[in-house]
């Protein structure tokens, strides 16, 4: 009787140690963030390469970073939207801390108006937010608002198009931008 209690408890305690980690798996699909093409104006299906872009949200002093660095010289880049909000705005500077005449820094303003949805991933990982980017109120203009930057130097972004407007992962181009 004592062996079979014994036997049975160390049964019990085995089992008992066996719950699932509470570590969410680093290949876990997380929010997604806008991911950004560049293009060359002249030549639409060729992708351009930006020179010395930095990205600062609003409010923010300091700029995104992309691959540990904050100037991003490349043809695309991903941003983070706000999952708290239904818009995020960024100024764009294009040549940011050039002191050459001929490339001089040059900002563009873009505001993303969307509409979020929380799903739940699991325990350990919490919830992730997908975004809807949506057009103003009246469905006519686009699902955003681009300006030229306090500086009044034109607008170095030609052309602002939208590819996918639904951000539920960073597999794909969601935004084209074409300067």
């Amino acid at each position: 009787m004592k062996k079979t209690i014994l036997l049975l408890l160390i049964f019990c305690f085995s089992f008992s140690s066996c719950e699932k980690d509470d570590i969410c798996d680093a290949n876990t699909v997380t929010t997604p963030r806008l991911v950004i093409t560049f293009y060359d104006f002249n030549n639409s299906s060729v992708e351009k390469n930006v020179t010395n872009l930095t990205i600062i949200g609003e409010g923010m002093e300091e700029a995104v970073m992309f691959s540990g660095r904050t100037l991003i010289n490349g043809s695309t880049v991903s941003i983070p939207l706000k999952v708290d909000a239904k818009t995020t705005t960024f100024r764009f500077i294009l040549n940011f801390g050039s002191t050459n005449v001929a490339a001089l820094p040059n900002e563009d303003i873009i505001q993303f108006n969307y509409e979020t949805q929380n799903i739940f991933v699991s325990r350990a990982c919490g919830f992730k937010t997908n975004y809807t980017l949506n057009p103003d109120s009246s469905n006519t203009a686009p699902p955003f608002v681009h300006t030229d930057g306090a500086t009044a130097d034109l607008k170095w972004m030609q052309y602002v198009a939208v590819k996918n407007s639904i951000i539920a992962n960073e597999n794909e181009t969601h935004l084209e931008i074409y300067f």
